[in-house]
């Protein structure tokens, strides 16, 4: 589960139960990431998270990046697609063609981001839920 939290005016903090956060704001924010930019990030980063340990082994590399982007439609209230390109040293590949078909079939059969982007999940909203503090057992 992900709990956000508004700590400022049009500042959020994001945090999962690990102890990790991050800062959620509109998209010229300093210091914040706006929810667009964690979509992207979040396909770019299920891609390299899925294909790390086959690229890494096969390639005897350390280094593995990925840029992403996000292509919106017209009206630029829809994300209609989200390039991803993944970097890494082929110099000590003999085979560059087999290990793209391995890395390219791991990340759209394994990488969950990606995949849901695909179904086009489903967002339902629940309104309202009340807050609940240490003095308000509910």
């Amino acid at each position: 589960m992900i709990q956000v939290e508004r700590v400022g005016e049009h500042e959020f903090e994001a945090s999962n139960g690990r102890g990790a956060s991050v800062r959620i704001g509109r998209k010229d924010q300093e210091g914040s990431f706006s929810p667009v930019e964690l979509l992207v990030a979040a396909a770019a980063g299920c891609a390299m998270v899925t294909a790390e340990t086959l690229i890494l082994r096969r390639t005897g590399g350390e280094r593995l990046s990925a840029v992403a982007d996000e292509v919106r439609s017209e009206s630029g209230n829809e994300v209609v697609t989200i390039p991803v390109t993944l970097s890494y040293d082929l110099s000590a590949v003999d085979d560059p063609e087999a290990l793209e078909i391995v890395v390219r079939r791991a990340v759209e059969q394994f990488c969950t981001v990606t995949r849901t982007l695909k179904q086009s999940a489903t967002s339902p909203l629940q309104l309202p839920m009340p807050f609940q503090t240490a003095d308000d057992p509910l």
